[in-house]
């Protein structure tokens, strides 16, 4: 990367610095005037001294020339401001541009880091490096040339003015600017080492606070939170300390110049004063020399502060690109390349004298040989630390070897495309990333190499993409369009959008993944408005399973919602609600502070009542919990207050014994009504909803319904036996109704029940491609680790890779389904090469061929039958397994 910043500049924005100088300097002699035309009102109009008879034909008298020189001025002001504005804005859309190229091409390294070099720098390093680190680069950048060239002309154009006026009054304005451009720079250095010191510290916080964001659970685990935050204070103490000293240098510097700018007036006024009294200047020129001297200590003082900047960008580049130049930086022609069409793999995979070294200490390939055919599949076995992952990673061309060769037929692996490797290579790690959007996204995310085919789009929308697309270019940033048609169909074998989805459907099954998927259909939601024919059959479901149910005799496992009858296995809430809400205030932990519920809670006369109910609530939590420790499984399982908040109830139950229900405030009032809300009668039996409060609660819940405002109607979805319920799950649909407590097995008869339901209707490959839609989180946070290995695995599958390298990628998944997930994949994967580093040894009886690695070589390589002797390495790892 370039070391300069000025070169850089140069390379990318020649162009637009020379018109920004070029205008610069076009714009000086109206500076000037605008000083000159000043001195000329006081001194001839206002003066009354030299007053031309006539300009450019026209008659003048003092009046009429004051009223000519005050318009000339306001026209000069009007023309410099539209100028500065110009170059401003020009200024500002050149320092955008180079921004965005910078970071483009900071985040394009990030792609070219070696694997290992991610071991030693974090995301918290790097991130705030591409965004807030580069922010004062775009300023500066924009700025670079055109700043002092502006300044440094406006300084020149004052000074040639109070020269021209008196060479004294000159000499007078200048004195001090060498002591200063002595001065300043020694005490900027020492600034400079404390800006670099601060973008350190404060680069290595925020890796510190990555690490305690991805260690947290340990932290928990552990109760390391005091040492954890005394280390982030030390860290932000000595930041405060590099901040407090970087200030008084700073500010000193600052007060230094502002000293000395008010130092040159006092010259002014003596000895200009004293020539004007002389008779030897005039009172004008006096006035104009003083209003450009004002002038002057603006560009003086804004070349100085370009200095500072200067300094601290180039500061912070050299650090930047730093950090963006590791050793072993993948060549960018192999991320750039794309041949027009991808190559098969033909061959075998010949590995001659591999080594791969992540510094000078740690070898762990080290002269791996061996030769592996296409249409094998291979268990790769080691003992932990033995290099077996790092040379899977090296066979898939995640890592480039530091000695050696390892090739594919012809192909050295070092110097094929990566759209080559990507197309005909799979590779799943033990932790493959899952990346944030739907299950689905995640599972084509490796057939969107390039774009395919271009986006729709109108005409007003087509002539935005245009200029995008331009500015992008001019920004070395990358001239595809994201909305685009990216997926590649035929890398997935299929020619369209419909038989991609089967090609999904597909490889969940491959995967042992079809279930999860269904799982996470079943729990996710639809609009009826986009998809309403699938709505119709989950309501005709709805039937069905109704009378599956009656029909086996099983109709008691559900109370199905009913618009006249309390649902003993619902909450208060629910029953009050008869919905599902789809707004967070009217969630059941919320309901008891919404004002609309409290309105008709106290119309109906219920208020009192729930109140009361939930101070008997507290009593009987208080008296079963209050001697269990913190933690108890029974808080979690009947309890409706935490360990936390029993002080808290025991504190208001003292309050109302000595003073009252009534002398309580409406915040606890809400903190007992809540408890009430909670109340399952079928589940917690506690005798508080009887008969008669059931009928009251229905009433409540029909003057809900009818006097609710029109903007709330939105937020609770109703339940209607003959409609679809948009927020409600699937599964809430087809079963409406609650489960009934105290059932044997209840859960899992309606399961299978209700899997045969669906099975019959055909619905079970609906349901699937409503699961694909499932948000998967942060980094697949939403998926458990079994599913997000298997899909990390079948969107390699997906892609239909000539070679396969699983590496210990399945150690998440329970043993049968381990052996399930390999048995699917190696048919799968029939007649092409699949290398799977397994975490358990006894898997390598699942392979024909088993390759041993040790000490960082290949030192067995062969069918299992053989290689599983008497005092070969494997059997001694199968022994030790």
């Amino acid at each position: 990367m370039e070391r300069s910043i000025y070169r850089y500049v140069l390379k990318h924005s020649l162009r637009d610095q020379i018109i920004l100088v070029v205008w610069t300097a076009a714009s000086m002699p109206f500076i000037y005037l605008s000083l000159e035309i000043p001195k000329l009102i006081i001194n001839q109009a206002i003066g009354g001294v030299d007053i031309p008879s006539d300009v450019f034909g026209f008659p003048m008298d003092q009046i009429r020339y004051l009223v000519l020189l005050c318009c000339v001025f306001l026209s000069l002001v009007v023309f410099n401001g539209a100028m500065k504005y110009y170059l401003n804005v020009y200024r500002g859309i050149v320092g955008e541009r180079m921004l965005r190229r910078f970071r483009y091409e900071l985040y394009t390294r990030v792609l070219r880091f070696p694997l290992p070099h991610f071991k030693r720098t974090s995301a918290g390093e790097i991130i705030p490096m591409i965004t807030a680190e580069t922010e004062p680069l775009g300023g500066f950048i924009a700025e670079a040339y055109s700043l002092p060239a502006m300044q440094g002309g406006l300084l020149i154009t004052y000074l040639f003015f109070i020269f021209n006026q008196d060479v004294l009054l000159g000499v007078a304005a200048t004195a001090l600017y060498p002591f200063q451009l002595w001065l300043i720079p020694k005490l900027q250095r020492k600034v400079n080492r404390l800006a670099k010191e601060r973008v350190l510290t404060v680069r290595k916080l925020a890796d510190r606070i990555g690490e305690s964001v991805g260690g947290v659970t340990e932290i928990h685990a552990h109760a390391t939170s005091h040492f954890e935050r005394a280390d982030i204070s030390a860290r932000l103490g000595r930041i405060y300390d590099i901040r407090f000293d970087l200030y008084k240098r700073k500010f000193f510097i600052k007060f230094l110049n502002n000293f000395l700018a008010q130092v040159t007036p006092f010259f002014f006024y003596l000895v200009g004063g004293y020539y004007v009294i002389q008779g030897d200047l005039t009172l004008g020129a006096l006035v104009a020399v003083l209003a450009a001297y004002k002038d002057l200590s603006g560009p003086w003082a804004e070349l100085l502060k370009y200095y500072q900047m200067k300094e601290d960008v180039r500061v912070k580049h050299l650090q930047i690109i730093a950090q963006f130049q590791p050793t072993n930086l993948l060549d960018e022609k192999l991320l750039d390349e794309t041949p027009e069409e991808i190559p098969s793999l033909q061959g075998e995979i010949l590995a001659n004298n591999l080594t791969f070294a992540e510094d000078e200490h740690v070898t762990a390939v080290d002269g791996a040989n061996f030769s592996i055919s296409l249409d094998s599949h291979v268990a790769a076995v080691g003992l932990a630390g033995s290099g077996k992952d790092e040379l899977a990673r090296l066979i898939a061309r995640l890592l480039l070897p530091t000695g050696g060769r390892i090739s594919i037929g012809s192909m050295n692996l070092a110097d094929v495309p990566e759209a080559v490797v990507g197309r005909r290579v799979g590779d799943v790690g033990q932790a493959a990333y899952i990346f944030s959007g739907t299950v689905r996204d995640n599972l084509v995310y490796g057939l969107k190499q390039l774009p395919i085919a271009e986006a729709e789009y109108d005409e007003k929308e087509r002539a935005t993409r245009e200029i995008e697309q331009k500015r992008s270019i001019e920004s070395g940033n990358s001239p595809y369009d994201i909305r685009a048609s990216w997926i590649n169909y035929r890398a997935a074998g299929v020619d369209s959008e419909a038989k991609l989805e089967h090609a999904v459907i597909d490889v969940l099954s491959v995967v042992d993944m079809q279930d999860d998927v269904y799982q996470l259909g079943l729990r996710s939601t639809v609009d009826p408005e986009h998809d309403h024919e699938l709505t119709d059959r989950i309501l005709r479901a709805r039937t069905e399973m109704r009378s599956h149910l009656e029909a086996e005799g099983a109709a008691k496992l559900v109370e199905p919602f009913d618009q006249d009858r309390y649902n003993s296995n619902a909450s208060v809430a629910e029953n009050l609600l008869f919905g599902t809400p789809n707004d967070p205030t009217l969630r059941q932990e919320q309901l008891a502070h919404h004002a609309y519920v409290q309105r008709i809670l106290r119309e109906t006369g219920l208020m009192d009542d729930m109140v009361d109910m939930g101070r008997q609530v507290a009593e009987t939590m208080i008296d079963l919990f209050a001697d269990l420790p913190p933690g108890h499984e029974f808080f979690e399982q009947y309890s409706f207050i935490s360990a936390e908040d029993l002080p808290e109830f025991q504190s208001l139950l003292g309050k109302i014994a000595r003073h009252g229900l009534h002398s309580i405030d409406d915040d606890d009032r809400s903190k007992l009504l809540s408890l009430t809300l909670m109340l399952v009668t079928a589940r917690h039996r506690l005798g508080l909803v009887g008969e008669s409060m059931q009928a009251r609660i229905l009433e409540a819940r029909r003057v809900f319904a009818e006097e609710m405002p029109e903007d709330m109607r939105t937020k609770i979805a109703f339940f209607e036996a003959d409609q679809y319920n948009p927020a409600a799950s699937l599964q809430d649909n087809i079963l409406f109704g609650k489960r009934v407590y105290g059932q044997t097995n209840a859960q899992l008869r309606l399961g299978r029940i209700m899997a045969e339901t669906i099975d019959e209707l055909g619905l079970r490959e609906e349901i699937i491609r409503v699961g694909l839609e499932y948000e998967a989180g942060n980094a697949g946070g939403r998926l458990s680790p079994p599913l997000r290995q298997k899909l990390a695995i079948g969107r390699c599958l997906l892609k239909r890779p000539e070679l396969l390298i699983v590496h210990e990628a399945t150690g998440a998944l329970d043993t049968s389904t381990e052996r399930r997930v390999l048995a699917n994949v190696r048919q799968h994967m029939a007649g092409h090469a699949l290398i799977w580093v397994v975490s358990r040894v006894a898997l390598a009886r699942e392979f024909e061929q088993v390759m041993v690695v040790e000490d960082g070589k290949v030192v067995e390589l062969g069918d299992f039958a053989e290689l599983d002797r008497e005092g070969s390495t494997l059997r001694r790892l199968l022994d030790g397994d």
